[in-house]
Formats: C-alpha cells, structure tokens, sequence
C-alpha cells in the first residue's frame, strides 16, 4: 500500500471498489501481526530484525488505517452537501418546477384562445342565421 500514489478518495468513480481495497490493504496489514505473547517474546528477542519486522507491520497498518479512515471521512462529507449545495439544488428544482408550470400556463392561454375564437366564430355564424331570418 506504501508504494501506491496517494489519490484523492473523493475523485474515484467506483466508492465501494476502493472502500474493498481499503480494507483489503487493511487486512494484508494485520495479518502479519503476531498474537500478544508472541509479540512480547519478539521484545525480549536478541534479534534486532524480529523488531524491525514488528515495527514495519505496524506502521503498515496505520498507513492502511489512516488511508480508511480518510476514505470514511470522504464519505461523510459527500453525504453532507453544504448549505450552499443544498441552495444551490433546491434553487434549480424551484426553476425547473418553474419552467415546467410555465409551458402549462401558455399552453392554458392558447387553450383559452382557440376557445374564445372557436365561441366568436359559432356567434358570429348565429348571428349571420338570425338576420338570414
């Protein structure tokens, strides 16, 4: 995981892809990790290459850790948009909402329009009977 380049997790286009190999990193990390009393025996071990090995798997893991733990963070903050995110899409569904109600009132108009003409032709064509008459 140290030799991966360090990505903004909020960019990657697949979040449960890199959440998977967060915790997958994570687990390579801790599976080297000795029980308690092995560690301990590690400690009391002559052999300064025991601790380093103990040392390494350590920070392995908390790279891997912190690397899940921004992934986390990452998520949080994209399902908490800020308040002007927030605006900004209750605005743009209000001028949606708008537009939509818009086109419905000018189709009403022209509705009402070929009616008032439709009723002025059929007066007129009454009136044109009655004076036949």
């Amino acid at each position: 995981m140290a030799d991966q380049p360090d990505t903004p997790l909020q960019s990657t286009p697949a979040p449960r892809e890199d959440m998977m190999a967060c915790l997958m990193a994570l687990e390579a990390a801790l599976l080297p990790c000795l029980p308690a009393r092995e560690l301990q025996a590690i400690d009391r071990s002559p052999h300064p290459s025991h601790q380093i090995d103990v040392e390494r798997h350590a920070r392995d893991f908390m790279e891997a850790a912190k690397k899940l733990q921004l992934y986390f963070i990452g998520l949080q903050r994209e399902d908490q948009p800020t308040k002007a995110e927030t605006l900004a899409k209750e605005i743009s569904m209000m001028e949606e909402e708008l537009k939509v109600k818009n086109e419905l009132i000018k189709k009403q108009e022209q509705l009402i329009q070929e009616w008032r003409k439709e009723l002025k032709d059929q007066l007129d064509k009454h009136h044109t009977e009655l004076e036949r008459v």
